[in-house]
């Protein structure tokens, strides 16, 4: 049994003002936590292979410097069957203990713990050694799993601990042992997929035995002075999963083991229920935490979309849990902490759930980033160096690619001036985050209208600007960032001129409302937001928020509440569950308007979606009796409604009050120079301005960041 005691009742908060509870430290018997924030486990691709070790240590020594007083890394496998994708990272050689090495020395530099998790993917395991506690194909893996024999769990058993010990010689502070999320030990645990009848089987005191099997080798093998993290699965969301009492059984059985911090993990990969994407609400989960923690006495870490300071102090404040976990509000700021912890939360680059350059990198393989910090992950290789001779800088445009260019020109001495047409920052951002369920894009319109007043950028609003005032100016580097205009769909389409046919930039920008049935032209992810909008009933409206509540830096709309989230996903509102895997029957939706999505082509509506969030985008549409149409052909617009031919060849009127128009968008890059002009200035084309694809918010955040960089 570790030494670990709980942190039940704060006695005392810590000196810090603005967040006293979140900067208390944690005495963890043999160590102590200099704060509450922990940032969780995130698989960013650099994992997996030895050569980029460099990278990865910078990235996390980039958060160490940040405050932080702990760190996870991303799932390393204990052995061959366990990992994620053919030749995975692993830690079970002395030659991964000195790749690991370069990690955990620059960690330390900065006064901050690191632990390395160690995650077995079971039947996640996307190549074929997959194992598992039964032989049942998982939904997310082509490869059926092999059922593991006793002498396999007892070697893996052993491989774990072996692992352990490997990670203390390499200098990590602990393990995470993770145990939620469908990894393989959840598949133990969980009779979703445990349909064994050995002693690894049947009620849950056999199907917890691989786990505390596991724990009780690690700590033997570590000794007592070495931190132990479980990450257990406090409600499955799968069906078959387990119910309260039986997480509980399992947690006191884990403390016993010995672990030394319980950690929360949330939900199943499988799961249809989302569990991180931005339309949950903040802390949606916290309160089955907070059940588990009346039961052990050892901390509890409560995690899952938490991404500001005062939902992280109020957990803490209110005794839900004893220490934070945040992952990606990590990637989106490396000085998350130190921000809160000086006051500046108002300068933190909030993570927006949107999961574009993390979560969908992971699953395409690629090297996860950040959609709003794309030095994320690139530390060594997008760096912010001071400039040598500061420049006269103009960026046209206010949206997040123009904001991204003058933030960090102005970050290296630059001296900049912004100038956009309109009276407010943000571009195609201010439509987005209207939209119900996408209430965290106010928060980076706020970061980045908050850091060019800080670094002293000159904003010019409702100014259009033109080559003769750029010329004039004597400009060293002009950024071209403005963006895109909606395509209309006038000339194209009989009766697009009509005044019932108007742009998702209108409507979205409360310019013009629509009526009771409306028709949405395109299904791209503009139109799926679209419709959203207009069959949610929950949010504000634009009428209710007006003009000046969206520019106010400071506003915010009401969120979807944690209830009526629940009951909309068919989650329990009972902390103490004793339905399956804690889902209930969802709450039917009556949506207020009637809408028809539809698209040109054939084929399921959605398709080029992101792929963790484009499946909740459209349940959504889907629940809110959104009726979607694929493979018609637009003939024309009356006052009747819109004729369209539809798959098989038939025309049809659809009777709709309004059309929405959601086909594209084009570039405007007029202030771009002619081939063979040669202005003083140079010009650097950014964003929309230079590629009209599917709104990307991404790709326009990292452009202005790069050309900034170089300039």
């Amino acid at each position: 049994m570790t030494a670990s005691r709980s942190a039940n009742t704060i006695e005392t908060a810590s000196t810090n003002e603005y967040y006293p509870h979140l900067f208390e430290p944690l005495d963890l018997g043999f160590t102590t936590l200099k704060n509450r924030m922990v940032m969780g486990s995130m698989h960013t691709g650099l994992e997996d292979r030895f050569y980029n070790y460099g990278k990865l240590a910078a990235y996390f020594a980039e958060r160490a410097k940040g405050g932080v007083a702990m760190m996870i890394t991303g799932g390393i496998s204990p052995n061959r069957e366990g990992w994620l994708l053919p030749a995975g990272g692993t830690m079970n050689s002395k030659a991964d203990v000195i790749n690991h090495q370069r990690v955990t020395r620059a960690v330390h530099k900065h006064d901050s713990k690191i632990i390395m998790q160690i995650l077995h993917s079971g039947r996640y395991g996307y190549h074929p050694f997959a194992v598992s506690s039964s032989p049942i194909k998982s939904p997310i893996s082509p490869f059926k799993p092999r059922k593991m024999s006793i002498k396999n769990i007892e070697q893996t058993v052993k491989d774990y601990a072996r692992s352990a010990r490997l990670a203390k010689q390499a200098g990590y502070d602990g393990v995470e042992i993770m145990g939620s999320e469908g990894y393989l030990l959840n598949q133990f645990l969980s009779r979703h997929v445990n349909q064994r009848s050995d002693q690894y089987g049947g009620d849950i005191n056999g199907r917890m035995k691989f786990a505390v099997d596991v724990v009780k080798a690690v700590r033997e093998a570590v000794g007592e002075d070495f931190i132990i993290l479980f990450r257990l699965s406090v409600i499955d969301l799968v069906k078959d999963g387990n119910v309260m009492d039986e997480v509980i059984t399992v947690a006191k059985a884990l403390e016993e083991a010995g672990v030394t911090i319980m950690n929360t993990g949330i939900g199943w990969h499988e799961a249809r229920v989302p569990t991180i994407v931005t339309s949950v609400p903040r802390a949606a989960f916290v309160d089955f935490t907070a059940e588990i923690k009346k039961h052990i006495n050892i901390p509890m870490m409560a995690a899952n979309r938490i991404n500001m300071p005062d939902t992280a102090e109020k957990i803490i404040a209110d005794g839900q849990a004893d220490v934070i976990q945040m992952a990606r509000p990590f990637l989106a700021d490396a000085n998350w902490v130190n921000k809160a912890k000086n006051g500046q939360t108002d300068r933190i680059n909030t993570c927006i759930a949107c999961n574009q350059a993390c979560l969908d990198h992971t699953f395409e393989n690629k090297r996860s980033t950040c959609l709003v910090n794309p030095q994320a992950c690139y530390e060594t290789e997008l760096v912010y160096k001071k400039a040598k001779k500061p420049k006269k800088v103009a960026v046209i445009g206010g949206g997040v690619a123009g904001m991204s260019a003058a933030h960090v020109a102005a970050l290296r001495g630059h001296e900049v001036t912004l100038f956009e047409a309109k009276d407010v920052l943000g571009g195609q951002f201010n439509y987005a985050k209207v939209i119900p369920g996408k209430e965290e894009f106010f928060e980076t319109v706020r970061y980045y209208i908050n850091e060019l007043e800080h670094l002293g950028v000159e904003i010019k609003l409702n100014t259009f600007v033109d080559k003769d005032m750029l010329e004039k100016a004597k400009f060293h580097h002009v950024i071209v960032a403005t963006g895109v205009v909606p395509r209309s769909l006038a000339g194209k389409l009989e009766g697009a001129d009509l005044p019932q046919v108007i742009s998702y930039a209108e409507l979205l920008s409360g310019e013009k409302a629509v009526g009771n049935t409306v028709a949405v032209i395109g299904a791209g992810g503009i139109g799926f937001d679209v419709s959203e909008y207009l069959t949610a009933n929950h949010g504000q409206s634009l009428d209710e928020i007006g003009p000046e509540g969206l520019k106010d830096p400071d506003y915010r709309p009401e969120p979807q509440s944690i209830s009526e989230w629940r009951e909309e996903w068919g989650v329990t509102n009972d902390t103490d569950y004793q339905s399956d895997g804690g889902l209930v029957r969802p709450k039917a939706i009556k949506p207020i308007r009637q809408v028809y999505l539809m698209q040109r082509s054939k084929g399921r509506l959605g398709s080029g979606l992101n792929k963790t969030s484009g499946w909740v985008h459209r349940a959504h549409i889907k629940s809110h009796g959104v009726i979607q149409v694929a493979g018609v052909q637009y003939d024309k617009i009356t006052n009747e409604g819109i004729w369209v031919t539809n798959s098989q060849g038939q025309s049809q009127l659809l009777r709709v009050d309004s059309v929405v128009v959601c086909a594209g968008q084009e570039s405007v890059a007029s202030l771009m120079p002619n081939v063979g002009d040669a202005p003083d200035a140079q010009y650097h084309l950014i964003g929309g301005a230079k590629l009209a694809a599917e709104l990307d918010a991404k790709r326009a955040i990292r452009d202005g960041a790069e050309v900034a960089a170089e300039i």
